[in-house]
């Protein structure tokens, strides 16, 4: 275990990182930002996740509905998500060209943020609910983490415009869109019909549909939520174009 004791790490970025039973004992922490996946948070003797994760589901209701098992209320989710993206993507056109490429604090452009969601329908909708061995879209943007990128299909290359990658999004979502008209409280609960052999993501053998399905609901609401937080920088009302997080 690395200990760092009587250092300053005012200022400092932690991106992808484990911090998983880590200890801060006597430390100074203000004005400090953690975006991530947070569980058994003691703050001062108070576990605090579940305060952050009853504020988040009063803040976005929708968070209710992505964790139903009732198909119709999964539906409800996708449509309130896909609503609030194309809402936004109109924000985007209304800026100056090329804000939708620009970066705010070292985070993934808007166009960045929605191609990594093409990726994510791909992996975690298409191969894991769907049981798709079709190549990946080339276009979808995957995390640098992700190994065998070009044999998935992604074209390391790609540079689309705003256009293409909504066109791309939109095919997706009305993909989605019919599955979820169709499907089943035990359709949800059956076993993810994964391939066998290489393939993203590794990790979802023994989820089920429902469990993938949620990622993809989530991943767009949680993106959603940063691209719109930059989104207020590049507006010009929102706050420090160094905006911590995580994309």
């Amino acid at each position: 275990m690395e200990r760092f004791e009587d250092q300053d790490l005012s200022g400092a970025e932690f991106r992808e990182c484990d911090l998983s039973r880590s200890r801060l004992i006597g430390v100074v922490m203000q004005d400090v930002v953690i975006d991530g996946l947070v569980t058994n948070l003691v703050v001062n003797g108070v576990e605090v996740t579940s305060y952050v994760e009853a504020e988040l589901d009063r803040r976005h209701p929708v968070r209710l509905l992505m964790r139903s098992a009732d198909p119709a209320e999964l539906r409800e989710a996708q449509r309130q998500l896909s609503d609030d993206w194309g809402s936004t993507v109109g924000r985007l056109r209304a800026l100056p060209a090329g804000s939708e490429h620009q970066s705010v604090g070292g985070e993934w452009s808007a166009v960045q943020t929605l191609r990594h969601l093409v990726f994510v329908h791909d992996s975690w909708f298409r191969r894991c609910c769907l049981g798709s061995t079709r190549p990946f879209t080339g276009i979808g943007l995957a995390p640098a983490f992700v190994p065998d990128q070009e044999v998935l299909g992604i074209d390391p290359a790609a540079s689309p415009a705003l256009d293409e990658v909504v066109a791309v999004r939109d095919e997706q979502s009305a993909e989605l869109n019919r599955w979820l008209a169709d499907v089943t409280a035990d359709d949800l609960a059956a076993v993810a019909p994964i391939p066998t052999g290489p393939g993203w993501p590794p990790y979802a053998t023994g989820k089920s549909v429902g469990e993938c399905l949620r990622v993809v609901l989530n991943e767009n609401w949680a993106h959603h939520g940063f691209c719109v937080r930059d989104l207020e920088v590049l507006e010009g009302h929102g706050g420090s174009p160094v905006a911590a997080g995580r994309s």
